[in-house]
């Protein structure tokens, strides 16, 4: 790689910002457990999968469609 090539300076400048990081790796870290948090513990507790409950497998598309249709 070219070291005056854009990439490589892009590559080069967020590679030394991390590096040298003291107090952005804290909150990077903070950053991530709450992510982990939002996508994962609160999918698996607080949004059931309401398809697999409700219809049947490979019906899933006839169950929204007549959800939808149901009070028109």
């Amino acid at each position: 790689m070219k070291k005056d090539g854009f990439w490589y300076r892009a590559w080069d400048l967020y590679y030394d910002g991390f590096r040298h990081m003291t107090l952005g790796k804290t909150l990077w870290a903070i950053i991530l457990i709450k992510l982990f948090v939002i996508f994962v513990i609160l999918k698996i507790f607080f949004f059931p999968n309401f398809l697999k409950q409700h219809a049947e497998k490979g019906q899933e598309a006839e169950y929204v469609a007549t959800e939808l249709t149901k009070d028109i």
